[in-house]
């Protein structure tokens, strides 16, 4: 800042004299190179100041110091530019610069002001390049413009023209050009326009090439056939480029030697097998996008029973269950029924009465709590529109059966490699069981080599390798139940083998006598028994007490051990349930055999549930949750199984959560369908579940956890407004409708299905259009019939929900009938038009109108005619019309005549009727349009009227046809 005060020398300063003050000050400039600029500044004082111009603190020569100068200062104070210099390497006019006023009372500085000079550059920092997209995708071109100043803003140009981007799928950010939506009409040449004060810069330009994605016309639909018949899949497609069509099967090849690709891709099955069944996809595909349509065949085939239920013998109060595996096509339906009873089983239906039968979806009978009374044959039958089949088994119920008993199982054992193991299953029950081993859970299967089965139910293994350790459990089964026992072999490499000898069986010690029952409650039975004497190699040192009850389970349990004395009380048992009980006596050296079988014992009647009791019976219920099946993207369906079907259960704890975050919980009641729906689930994210058992206040173990990601697209909702009429006089209707509702957006909908169901014929039409296409012509259709039509919008989820059906009815003779749905229960007036042309009575009163006219017309040029002397032979004035050309008159030669010969003949004996007009008779083109609708020539049968023969065109003799009045009159040149 400038800062000098003068004075006057030698003067006073006068009373009205006044410092300098600067009343405007100069603002900041952008100027171009060359042009003219003004910096304003104006002060007041008295006297009137001078003033002065600085830029960057230096003073400004102006034309006062240097006429030359192309700075120039004004009267007014303010600095004028004739032209504003600047270059790469001299820039004197850029700079800051600030005025000064003075006067001899002091002087006045203004503010800053900068003088900046505009520069565009013509280089590109990044000029577009050439973008390819598949229409309906997002195109994006982009540049950075030149650099300059001030900074130019950026437009575009397509072939020459401004692109508006008031559309609103165009948006202009920056450097960018976005287009949301791509349309074939968005193709072209694109150039980038960087824009200042200074002017404009066109950058290359770049080439936006849209091509379309395959997009059927005629997709294959769904067909069932019977073996033997002839299959045709269509498929017909467009695209840009030209799309690749090819054919699959999902379930493997095509069938070898029976299958035909046609010329217009179209897939043909001959003599079709049932393992031709499947899903047959048509692929299409080229350099933009790849889309594929299948369609499903069926071969109908009778039902059969695979699995046939068995026959078998329980005890009572067991479940048991009766397979029927079937098989069919389509699937046989499935139902159960006991001989002599009318009372039929199906699956899914509600519990009976005493609520213990129940049939699986997979046709599966279970039969709970089972009794005496429940003896019987059991017959399944499976039907279909095939046939049917059935088969039947026989349930036999036994009060006496006992589960096998394993008087002496596997010790545990410590080996060394390569001896020899000998694991001991010494069982006895009725029916004589069956014994099995495991290892680690796991069947072992015997090779007689290394691994042998004995005949008493001993497991031999030789040669003894590391790998041989574990558990091995033997399993003893029978129809009345089964019995397990385990014991560990570890094999060594070194050291002493621990074996239980031959002798040792003579240290066990002798099984108890048979317990007596002394005391019953409601849950709890107090045993006696006496020891034996033989104690065996050691003194007794405990007892281990079992229990089985056909109400509770099919095997052997422990219920109490480590019992000191020869009495006790064995608690936790259910109410008003049959128990039986064996003692087993131990030493130090194992196990004694069971002691004989007590009586059954029956539990009092309960008063309430005991808890222990309840307890234990949820602890033994493991639920397996299936995975879980999206149904939409807020919705899953839930399906579990049960291990054994517990007797206290209220319900399903059903745990719930995105995972990372706190559980959520929905109960479910119990019932016989194992299933469930979750809905209001956020889009796109992973869910945890499982779930747990539940009676009252007690829970029992939970589920292993599932998890399932629910999907971000949506499914649409219908289509509205959907609308059939049918087009004048033909098979032809147009379905038109509009966008689904607004949940789901409309650029998301790929295309539209639209299916057209006879309901008499079952004549069924698929047609598939483009998302932003709202109409379709359905074409083929049979007349006097019945039609359904319905229309879903499909996205990336899959297809939505259809809409309305629509009727409509095909009248052979209706000229334009429309049958639609309207949801408002509103008529348009042209519908309502549409509605009276189409009544029956107004097309026979148009159709009498016609009648007469044309009878009259035809009476009175039978007169006409009738009053000339020759009909065969004669001239006359013939109005001929060449294309393009006004009427002018000409000679003609009109002969009456068929079209094989010229004889005379009466007008009348061939038409009554004649409409003349004027044609192009010579052209060749007449010939083309003498085809009928369907591709067929003109029905050489209909006679000709005459025979015309233009003037000027000899040897060229055409005849006139006249049709009845659903024709066009035709001509046909004659031989």
């Amino acid at each position: 800042m400038l800062s000098k005060v003068y004075s006057a020398s030698g003067s006073r300063p006068r009373l009205d004299d006044i410092p300098p003050r600067i009343v405007e000050d100069p603002s900041d400039l952008i100027v171009s190179k060359g042009e003219p600029a003004t910096l304003n500044c104006k002060a007041e004082g008295q006297p009137t100041p001078t003033v002065e111009w600085y830029k960057d603190g230096e003073h400004v020569e102006t034309d006062k110091d240097d006429p030359r100068s192309h700075r120039m200062l004004l009267p007014s104070g303010s600095l004028f530019f004739l032209r504003i210099v600047h270059g790469r390497r001299s820039k004197p006019d850029e700079g800051v610069y600030t005025c000064v006023a003075r006067n001899y009372l002091g002087e006045a500085v203004s503010q800053n002001a900068s003088l900046e000079v505009a520069i565009l550059r013509d280089d590109f920092r990044q000029p577009p390049n050439d973008v390819v997209v598949a229409a309906g995708e997002p195109a994006v071109l982009e540049c950075v413009p030149p650099r300059g100043h001030p900074e130019p803003t950026v437009s575009w140009k397509r072939n020459n023209v401004r692109v508006n981007d008031k559309d609103g799928r165009i948006t202009m950010r920056g450097g960018k050009l976005m287009i949301s939506h791509t349309r074939k009409s968005d193709a072209g040449m694109y150039v980038c326009v960087g824009t200042n004060m200074v002017g404009e810069r066109d950058s290359d330009p770049a080439e936006l090439v849209v091509f379309e994605r395959p997009v059927f016309i005629r997709r294959p639909v769904n067909q069932i056939v019977l073996g033997e018949e002839t299959v045709d899949f269509l498929c017909e497609v467009h695209g840009d480029p030209a799309p690749t069509v090819r054919w699959n099967r999902d379930e493997g090849e095509l069938p070898r030697g029976r299958f035909e690709i046609r010329g217009d891709n179209s897939l043909r099955l001959i003599r079709v097998r049932a393992e031709d069944e499947g899903t047959y996809t048509c692929v299409t595909e080229n350099s933009v996008g790849k889309t594929e349509a299948s369609a499903v065949l069926q071969v109908h085939v009778p039902p059969q029973i695979d699995v046939r239920p068995q026959d078998q013998i329980t005890a009572q109060g067991r479940t048991i269950t009766f397979q029927c595996g079937t098989q069919g096509n389509p699937l046989p339906a499935v139902f159960w029924q006991k001989e002599g009873s009318q009372m039929l089983l199906f699956p899914g239906q509600p519990p009976s009465q005493s609520g213990r039968y129940a049939v699986s979806m997979s046709g599966e009978l279970s039969i709970s709590d089972v009794h005496s009374e429940d003896s019987g044959y059991y017959i399944c039958q499976a039907i279909s529109v095939a046939g049917s089949v059935l088969a039947k088994a026989l349930l036999e119920v036994k009060t006496d059966l006992i589960p096998p008993i394993i008087r002496q199982g596997p010790a545990n054992q410590t080996l060394t490699l390569g001896s020899s193991a000998l694991l001991q299953c010494h069982v006895m029950g009725r029916p004589i069981p069956s014994v099995r081993w495991e290892k680690n859970g796991e069947s072992v299967l015997s090779d007689d080599i290394h691994i042998s089965l004995m005949e008493n139910g001993t497991l031999h293994i030789s040669g003894l390798k590391e790998t041989d350790s574990g558990t091995y459990t033997c399993v003893a089964s029978s129809s009345t139940g089964e019995t397990s026992w385990s014991g560990t072999l570890t094999v060594k490499a070194t050291g002493t083998s621990s074996v239980p000898r031959v002798s040792q069986s003579l240290q066990l010690p002798g099984p108890p006598q048979k317990p007596v029952v002394t005391d019953v409650t409601s849950n709890s039975v107090t045993l006696t028994w006496q020891p034996n004497p033989h104690e065996g190699g050691a003194a007794v040192t405990s007892y281990i007490i079992e229990a089985f009850s056909q109400s509770v389970g099919n095997t052997w349990q422990t219920v109490a051990d480590l019992v000191r004395l020869e009495k006790h009380t064995v608690s936790g048992l259910y109410p008003n349930t049959i128990y039986l009980f064996i003692i087993r006596a131990v030493n130090p050296f194992g196990l004694s055999d069971p002691s004989p079988i007590s009586e059954p014992v029956r539990t009092q009647e309960g008063q309430g549930k005991d808890q222990a009791h309840v307890q234990m019976d949820l602890g033994g219920v493991k639920v397996r949750l299936q995975s879980p099946k999206v149904l939409n993207p807020t919705s899953v369906q839930i399906t579990w199984t049960l291990d054994q079907h517990p007797r206290y259960i209220e319900g399903y704890r059903l745990y719930y959560r995105p995972v990372g975050s706190t559980w959520m919980i929905q109960d479910i009641k119990a019932g016989p369908l194992h299933t469930a729906v979750l809905t209001e689930l956020h889009r796109g994210k992973e869910y945890e579940f499982k779930m747990r058992p539940y009676y009252n206040e007690f829970q029992g173990i939970d589920s292993e956890i599932a998890v399932v990601r629910t999907p971000d697209e949506v499914l649409s909702g219908p289509p509205q407004g959907v609308s059939v009429v049918q087009l004048s006089n033909s098979s032809i209707v147009r379905v038109s409708w509009r966008p689904p509702p607004p949940d789901v957006p409309e650029e998301l909908i790929l295309e539209y299905r639209v299916w057209c169901v006879g309901n008499e014929s079952q004549q069924m039409i698929n047609r598939s259009v483009d998302g932003d296409t709202l109409w379709v012509l359905l074409d083929g259709l049979l007349p006097e019939s019945m039609y359904r039509v319905q229309v879903a919008a499909v996205t990336i989820a899959g297809v939505g929900t259809y809409s309305q059906p629509v009727f409509i009815f095909l009248s052979e003779y209706s000229i334009d009938q429309s049958l639609s749905v309207v949801k408002d229960d509103t008529v348009s007036l042209s519908e309502q038009i549409t509605g009276v042309v189409s009544q029956p009575a107004f097309i026979a009163g148009i159709g009498v109108s016609s009648w007469m006219v044309l009878m009259g017309f035809s009476a009175w040029i039978y007169c006409r005619h009738r009053r000339r002397k020759e009909l065969g032979h004669y001239t006359t004035s013939f109005a001929y019309t060449p294309a393009g050309n006004l009427l002018y008159h000409t000679s003609t030669k009109l002969t009456m005549c068929d079209s094989k010969s010229c004889s005379q003949r009466s007008f009348w004996d061939d038409f009554f009727l004649i409409f003349f007009f004027s044609c192009t008779l010579s052209s060749s083109s007449i010939l083309n349009q003498l085809q009928t609708g369907n591709g067929g020539t003109i029905n050489p049968q209909i006679k000709c009227i005459a025979v015309i023969q233009p003037s000027g065109h000899k040897g060229e003799n055409y005849c006139l046809k006249v049709l009845f009045l659903k024709d066009w009159f035709n001509f046909c040149q004659l031989p």
